[in-house]
């Protein structure tokens, strides 16, 4: 386990403990970030689930995943609906960051709808920079239409961050 910093008036220190296999998934939080059930299940198998707690309560959940030589995504992360709004996101992207950085890769890269307006911009405030878009991702990957801020999302926006040099 690992603690992340807190700051004045967010409440308790979020700590985060690496999930083994035999822990079940919390799918609640997982699916509000992806709502694709196999596509959680992938990343599952494929990477690595860590849990952020506080005060022993599961409040967030990010999954890690290699794809590439050097290279981390951060595949799924999520906060619980009753604790949005307090700097939580942000610590999970740092404590992604952390990871990468700590095993060694040179770049962390996340994927995002064009109409995720609020994670677009957290990326961008720890750092992450637009590299491409893949063009009608969420048409091509979910059988049923997903909305965020009223708009239809379709185009994923692909984001990396250099961790090190290399």
């Amino acid at each position: 386990m690992s603690a992340a910093p807190r700051a004045p008036g967010q409440g308790p220190a979020l700590v985060f403990r690496l999930a083994g296999r035999e822990t079940p998934p919390p799918y609640e939080l997982l699916l509000d970030a992806d709502p694709s059930r196999a596509a959680v299940d992938e990343a599952l198998e494929r990477g690595e689930l860590w849990l952020a707690l506080a005060s022993e309560e599961i409040i967030g959940a990010l999954i890690l995943l290699p794809t590439r030589p050097h290279v981390l995504e951060l595949v799924n992360i999520a906060v619980a609906p009753d604790h949005q709004g307090r700097g939580h996101g942000k610590t999970l992207v740092l404590f992604a960051i952390e990871q990468a950085r700590a095993a060694g890769f040179r770049t962390l890269e996340v994927g995002t709808g064009s109409a995720s307006l609020t994670q677009l911009a957290l990326y961008q405030k720890c750092g992450f920079r637009v590299q491409g878009v893949d063009p009608d991702f969420f048409i091509r990957n979910y059988a049923e239409p997903i909305f965020e801020n009223g708009i239809q999302l379709r185009d994923m926006l692909r984001l990396s961050l250099a961790l090190q040099p290399g």
